[in-house]
């Protein structure tokens, strides 16, 4: 498994990076959420724009590669409290596969890099991984309704994920 790094100013890494969130996303969120409200979704946060003004504002992007194949990717940034993931998905044909377990790994490693001692993520209330964060060891410590506009809002309960 290799993590290799999206720079800003890469815009063939970016370009690659958005094509695999687009994918993924659309597999796992157009039942959940409805495909208007995912398409916009997708435009709004992983399309080629957003991700460079995302990661031109301090995010780090990955794309998590098995075999030399795209299988999944994590984005994340410093905030005042602790290290906020953004992004944390796997292909459908990966997950269950214990690479959930090394990209938090991986991500606890950033964290304690940027001398920080709590991970933070927002999840859908009716998505199915909250089951695997909290295997991983997050923990729910609030929830929160977040207008996205176009009549959108994102319907979240907020995790902590504490470092030891």
């Amino acid at each position: 498994m290799k993590f290799v790094r999206i720079a800003f100013g890469d815009s063939q890494g970016i370009v690659r990076l958005s094509a695999l969130a687009c994918s993924i996303v659309k597999e796992y969120y157009d039942g959940l959420l409805g495909a208007a409200q995912n398409d916009y979704m997708i435009e709004k946060f992983q399309s080629v724009p957003a991700i460079t003004a995302q990661l031109e504002n301090g995010y780090q992007y990955y794309i998590i590669e098995q075999d030399g194949i795209p299988v999944g990717f994590v984005g994340f940034y410093p905030t005042g409290k602790g290290m906020y993931l953004s992004k944390f998905y796997l292909d459908g044909s990966v997950r269950g596969q214990g690479l959930g377990k090394a990209a938090l790994a991986f991500i606890i490693e950033k964290t304690k890099a940027a001398q920080m001692q709590r991970i933070y993520l927002n999840v859908n209330k009716y998505n199915e991984s909250i089951k695997a964060y909290e295997k991983m060891g997050f923990v729910r410590i609030g929830d929160e309704v977040n207008d996205i506009g176009n009549g959108y809002v994102m319907d979240d309960y907020v995790y902590e994920y504490a470092i030891n």
